[in-house]
């Protein structure tokens, strides 16, 4: 028992990544740091599925389930195990297989909301404040919405509490059910990057429903709440459904004044935007339409994200830009104006609407009767978290090549990994320079017939 013997000795060899001893030395080369391209694959397909999960989630609790999805996310996530598959050019294959997924998986959400709570519809969100106690819901879950809406309408208290959203819960308001309530009054706030200093500055409460919630300051960490998915340290998790205790601590927050604010429009969908695609259509045979920019995605606390803003801004009047996911709140309050009456600005929602706006962009490919890459139609992502990764990888699947992507590429891929990708699809980093960009991106024009 004082040591091993000489024999254990000779077969038991070190590690030189990971320094563990392993009989007859290291077996499962490809992981702990051996093969760092192998390594960077089995990462980008785990951010990936874990995007296509939180899609799943969102309709799975609305009762809208599918087998082959779920099946795909336990063979994926199966793969990455570290000693499954050491096969480089198949974690590309699952990548793009995870892409059709994604796809499919976006359509089935899309189905969920609106079977559930109605065809989107265009529509004005207040940006002030109501007269009344007040409820801030922020995350992705719209059941959870619905849910609060619904209880504070029958405990009798719709003239007594008012309740913003936030972030990627702005969308909520375009659809017919959520505006039944006569609760829902607007939006307060932009993005999760701002969360802390926007949620000290709301004087209710506070209700977190899925990711991009953050661990909140002392300012106002004794009136936030948790549901569903969501959960952080130290705050009170709703895990039954039941907003009976969020709402009667609303009713002993300050009452907030009537305060008049701007407007945020959204609620663009295909079932709203394809009607007009005859008239966008004869507008792009007449060159009165000259471009279509996709500008969308993550925000995220980088300095270089002003890029986006400025990019926005310097698009041309004679160009529309179709939007979705929580990075549009760096610019989604500028008066775009119109293109007789195609609308320059359409923002499509949630960073899963992205569906919406592929059904858009198909449908114009097919009208135009060219392929979408050699039409006049720029894709700039910005992206940070899970579900962007994995509509990137929805585009890639399409085929879709050329797309610019910041404020800085995924460091999860290696060098050898990028340069596959940018050799296979054509990534391009932005450049920091949206003046030089949009040069480049305007470089194809659609001619008038």
């Amino acid at each position: 028992m004082g040591g091993k013997t000489t024999e254990t000795r000779k077969i038991l060899m070190r590690c030189d990544q990971c320094s563990m001893s392993l009989p007859g030395g290291c077996t499962v080369r490809g992981v702990c740091g051996k093969d760092p391209d192998l390594n960077s694959l089995q990462e980008a397909l785990i951010y990936g599925i874990k995007g296509t999960a939180a899609y799943y989630y969102h309709a799975y609790e609305l009762g809208y389930r599918d087998d082959e999805i779920g099946f795909f996310l336990a063979k994926a996530l199966y793969s990455t195990l570290t000693n499954v598959n050491f096969n480089k050019e198949r974690f590309v294959e699952l990548i793009l297989e995870n892409g059709r997924i994604h796809l499919k998986t976006m359509e089935l959400l899309d189905k969920a909301y609106v079977e559930t709570y109605g065809k989107p519809q265009v529509v004005k969100v207040p940006t002030g404040t109501e007269e009344g106690h007040g409820i801030l819901v922020t995350g992705h879950s719209y059941k959870a919405l619905y849910d609060l809406l619904k209880q504070i309408r029958e405990l009798g208290l719709e003239d007594e509490i008012r309740v913003y959203t936030h972030s990627e819960m702005t969308p909520a308001h375009s659809y017919p059910a959520m505006r039944e309530f006569k609760s829902l009054y607007g939006n307060w706030g932009g993005s999760w990057v701002r969360q802390k200093s926007e949620f000290s500055e709301f004087p209710g409460v506070i209700l977190g429903t899925s990711n991009c919630v953050q661990q909140p300051l002392p300012s106002y960490a004794d009136r936030i709440y948790t549901t569903g998915i969501a959960g952080l340290e130290g705050v009170p998790h709703i895990s039954d459904d039941n907003y009976e205790k969020v709402i009667k601590h609303a009713l002993k927050t300050p009452r907030m004044e009537r305060r008049e604010g701007g407007y945020i429009i959204t609620g663009y969908h295909h079932t709203n935007v394809l009607p007009l695609m005859d008239k966008l259509i004869n507008l792009i045979h007449e060159g009165k339409i000259r471009h279509v920019f996709v500008i969308g995605g993550c925000d995220a606390p980088n300095p270089n994200m002003s890029y986006y803003d400025r990019l926005t801004e310097l698009v041309p009047k004679d160009a529309i830009i179709l939007t979705a996911a929580c990075g549009k709140h760096r610019y989604n309050r500028r008066d775009y104006g119109d293109i007789e009456g195609i609308p320059r600005f359409m923002d499509f929602g949630q960073c899963n609407n992205v569906y919406s706006i592929i059904k858009v962009a198909a449908e114009l490919s097919r009208r135009l009767g060219e392929d979408l890459n050699k039409l006049p139609v720029s894709i700039v992502l910005s992206w940070m978290e899970q579900k962007a990764v994995g509509i990137l990888y929805t585009l890639l699947y399409l085929g879709i090549k050329g797309i610019y992507l910041g404020p800085k590429l995924p460091e999860f891929l290696t060098p050898n990994v990028l340069d596959i990708l940018r050799k296979k699809f054509d990534l391009r980093p932005i450049s920091g320079d949206p003046e030089k960009d949009l040069r480049e991106m305007l470089s194809r024009g659609i001619k008038a017939s």
